[in-house]
C-alpha cells in the first residue's frame, strides 16, 4: 500500500507536455498551490486549473520571469538564473510570420464591380468598402496582433465582438484566454461551437472605495426566445429584467408581451426573423454582466453555477440592466482562435513553445554557467607560493598590482576561458537545436548569411520548415478569418445601421498577406512569361505581386490604370467588336460624340440618275445659244 500511495500519477492531456516540471505537476498531476493560486481559486473548474496554470508558466517565460516562479519551490537561489529573451524572440518571430506583411478584407466578386460584373459586383464592392473602412476605424491591424500573439505564445486568443450604441459601430476586444471559460458539451467533439461561454477574472480589494476582493463574470447564452423584458427591481429592490406583461382585462389575464418582430408559432413557441436569415429561428443571445463578492462563494461552486441571488448586475450605456439582455441576434458573438489544429475531442491548441520549453531550460542553465565563467576570465585565479612577506597572507589583485614574493615565491593563474568558449558553443548549439524544434530555420530568424543563398530555390528549400509551420497555423485560423467579417456584418445589421440597410450577408475572408522573403526578379519574370503565353489573366498576375510586397494597394485600381494606357489592346478590341462606346469603356473614357449623317435627297419620280442635274441648267432644254442640245 505504501508503495502504491507514493506513486506519482501520470497526468495526460492537452497539457501534459509542461508535467516535467515538478513546479506544474505534483504527485497528484496537479499544479503548486503557492506559484499558481489563480487556478485553485474556488469559482475555477477543475478541467481547467491546469489550463489556467500553464498560461501563467508560459507567460513567465515570455517575460523572463521563470526563476521568480522556480523559486517557490526551489528557493531563493533560483532567482540567479539568466534569462536572456530567447522564448519572447520566437514568439515575436513566429507572430510576425503567422501575421504576414499586411491583412486585407476581401469580398468574392467586389474585383469584377465597374467591369461587366453586373448588380451583383456592385454589391459586393459595396460591402467590401464598409468592411475595410470599419477595420481602419476599429484599428483591426492591431486588434490583430493583440490575438496572434496570444494564440502564439499561450496557444489561444479570444475575440469579443458587440454593438456599440453611442459609436454606431461594431466594437472589437480582445481577451486573455486565461479569462475565458466556455461551457462545452460532453458530446462535443471540441469543434462545435459552445452556447454559453463565460468571461471572468477576480477584482482586487479596493480600501480606498471600501470594496471587498470580488469577482466579475460576462455571460453570453444562445437560449430559446423568451418574452420581452425591461428594467426592474426584485423583492431586495435589487436591480434586475423582469418581464413585460400586458394590462390585464375583463376577461384575460395579464400576459407576457412579445419583443419587435417576435411571433407564435402553433406550437407556443416565440420565433424571430433576423435580416441575415430567410427562416425563422428559435434562439437568441442573452447577455448578462455580474459581480459577486468572493466572501459569498462559498464551496461547491464553479463559474457555470454561481448564485445568481447574490449577484450585483451592471448596466450599459442605455441604461438597461445587463441581467439576460436579449442581444436580438442568433449566434454568440465571441471567436476563439487555436494556435495549432485542436486534436479530435480538444478545444484548446497548442503553445508554439511547448515543444521547445526544455531546450530553453538548458539554455538558461548554460547562460547562467557561461556568466558565471565570463566572471573568472575577466578575473582570473591566483594560487601564490612561498614564503610570505613580512607576514602577508592576503592580496588583492587587479590591474597593474605588483607583488613581492619571498624566497622562492610563484604566483600561478588558473586558465578558464577555455571552458567560457565551449559553453558558448554550447549555447549555439542550444539555440540551433530549439530552432530546429520550432521549425524555425535560421534565416527566418534573420541569423544566417545571405551570401549562402545563390538563388531562390536555395532560398525556398532554407523556407520550407516555416513553410509547412504557417500553412498549419493558418489552417488553423482559416474558420476565424471567414467568420469574423461574417459577425461583422450581421451586427452592423442588427443595430440597423443605415449604410447597411438592404445589403446581404456576403461570404468575405480576413487574407494575410506573404510572410517569407521572395526572390522578386524570379517571381517577376515567371508573372511576365505567363502573362505573355496567356496562361493567367491580369488580375492573377497582379494579386501575385501583392503577394510578393509590390506596392499595389489596390488590384482593381491598378488594373484600371493599366487599361487606360492599353491602346494596343484598345485597338484590338476596336476591331473585334467594332463599338466605339465598349472600347472607351475599357480605356476608362467617354466616347466621342458622332457626327450626324446629312439628309438624303432623293430625286424626284419618273427622272433618270443625273437628268435631275440637267432640269436646273436648261431648264428650256436648250443650250446657252438657244439651240437643241
Amino acid at each position: 500500500m505504501g508503495l502504491f500511495a507514493s506513486a506519482k500519477a501520470v497526468v495526460i492531456d492537452a497539457w501534459s507536455w509542461l508535467n516535467y516540471k515538478p513546479l506544474y505537476s505534483d504527485q497528484l498531476g496537479m499544479p503548486n498551490r503557492r506559484a499558481f493560486p489563480e487556478a485553485h481559486a474556488t469559482w475555477v473548474p477543475a478541467a481547467d486549473e491546469r489550463r489556467l496554470a500553464a498560461y501563467k508558466m508560459l507567460k513567465a517565460y515570455d517575460g523572463n520571469q521563470v526563476a521568480e516562479l522556480t523559486a517557490f519551490r526551489d528557493g531563493d537561489e533560483a532567482r540567479e538564473r539568466r534569462e536572456f529573451g530567447d522564448p519572447s524572440m520566437f514568439v515575436d518571430t513566429i507572430t510576425s510570420h503567422v501575421l504576414g506583411e499586411e491583412q486585407t478584407i476581401t469580398v468574392p466578386g467586389a474585383e469584377k464591380a465597374g467591369d461587366g460584373g453586373g448588380p451583383d459586383a456592385e454589391t459586393a464592392e459595396k460591402v467590401q468598402t464598409l468592411l475595410r473602412e470599419w477595420a481602419d476605424e476599429e484599428l483591426l491591424p492591431m486588434r490583430l496582433l493583440q490575438v496572434e500573439r496570444k494564440a502564439v505564445s499561450l496557444g489561444d486568443g479570444v475575440y469579443l465582438l458587440h454593438w456599440d450604441g453611442d459609436k454606431q459601430r461594431v466594437r472589437l476586444k480582445t481577451f486573455d484566454p486565461g479569462f475565458y471559460f466556455p461551457i462545452i458539451d460532453e458530446d462535443s467533439d471540441g469543434s462545435d461551437f459552445p452556447d454559453r461561454i463565460h468571461f471572468a477574472w477576480e477584482l482586487p480589494e479596493d480600501k480606498a472605495r471600501r470594496l471587498p476582493a470580488r469577482l466579475r463574470r460576462i455571460t453570453y447564452h444562445l437560449d430559446w426566445i423568451r418574452p420581452q423584458t425591461a428594467n426592474g427591481v426584485d423583492r431586495t429592490s435589487r436591480p434586475v429584467r423582469a418581464t413585460v406583461m400586458s394590462d390585464p382585462t375583463d376577461d384575460q389575464p395579464a400576459q407576457p408581451i412579445l419583443g419587435r418582430g417576435d411571433t407564435l408559432d402553433p406550437n407556443g413557441s416565440i420565433t424571430r426573423l433576423y435580416p441575415w436569415s430567410e427562416q425563422p429561428s428559435y434562439k437568441t443571445c442573452y447577455l448578462t454582466d455580474a459581480i459577486w463578492e468572493l466572501g459569498d462563494l462559498k464551496a461547491p461552486i464553479d463559474i457555470d453555477s454561481l448564485p445568481m441571488d447574490k449577484a450585483h448586475f451592471a448596466t450599459n450605456s442605455q441604461g438597461e440592466i445587463l441581467d439576460q439582455l436579449d442581444l436580438y441576434q442568433d449566434f454568440v458573438p465571441v471567436i476563439h482562435v487555436p494556435n495549432t489544429v485542436p486534436e479530435p475531442g480538444e478545444h484548446w491548441g497548442q503553445s508554439s513553445l511547448a515543444k521547445v520549453l526544455q531546450v530553453f531550460d538548458e539554455l538558461s542553465g548554460s547562460d547562467t554557467d557561461s556568466s558565471r565563467a565570463s566572471a573568472t576570465t575577466g578575473s582570473p585565479i591566483l594560487a601564490i607560493s612561498g614564503k610570505a612577506v613580512n607576514g602577508q597572507t592576503q592580496y588583492t589583485a587587479g590591474p597593474g598590482m605588483v607583488f613581492t614574493l619571498g624566497e622562492g615565491g610563484a604566483i600561478t593563474s588558473v586558465e578558464t576561458s577555455g571552458n567560457l568558449a565551449e559553453l558558448r558553443n554550447h549555447v549555439h548549439d542550444l539555440k540551433d537545436r530549439a530552432a530546429t524544434t520550432a521549425r524555425l530555420p535560421a534565416v527566418a530568424l534573420g541569423t544566417s548569411d545571405p551570401a549562402q543563398f545563390t538563388s531562390g530555390y536555395q532560398l525556398e528549400l532554407a523556407l520550407g520548415p516555416l513553410d509547412s509551420l504557417i500553412s498549419g497555423m493558418r489552417l488553423a485560423r482559416d474558420h476565424a478569418d471567414r467568420l469574423l467579417p461574417k459577425m461583422v456584418q450581421r451586427l452592423f445589421q442588427a443595430g440597423q445601421h443605415p449604410d447597411w440597410a438592404g445589403l446581404p450577408v456576403l461570404p468575405a475572408k480576413l487574407m494575410r498577406g506573404a510572410y517569407t522573403p521572395t526572390d522578386k526578379a524570379a517571381v517577376l519574370a515567371e508573372v511576365k512569361d505567363a502573362r505573355e503565353a496567356g496562361l493567367i489573366s491580369l488580375e492573377t498576375a497582379i494579386r501575385r505581386l501583392q503577394e510578393i510586397g509590390w506596392p499595389i494597394e489596390d488590384a482593381e485600381e491598378e488594373i484600371k490604370r493599366i487599361d487606360a494606357r492599353s491602346f494596343e489592346d484598345a485597338r484590338n478590341l476596336a476591331d473585334a467588336l467594332g463599338n466605339p462606346k465598349e472600347v472607351a469603356s475599357f480605356l476608362g473614357r467617354k466616347a466621342p460624340d458622332e457626327p450626324e449623317a446629312p439628309a438624303v435627297v432623293l430625286p424626284p419620280a419618273g427622272l433618270n440618275p443625273g437628268q435631275e442635274d440637267l432640269e436646273e441648267a436648261h431648264p428650256n432644254g436648250s443650250g446657252e445659244g438657244g439651240g437643241n442640245t
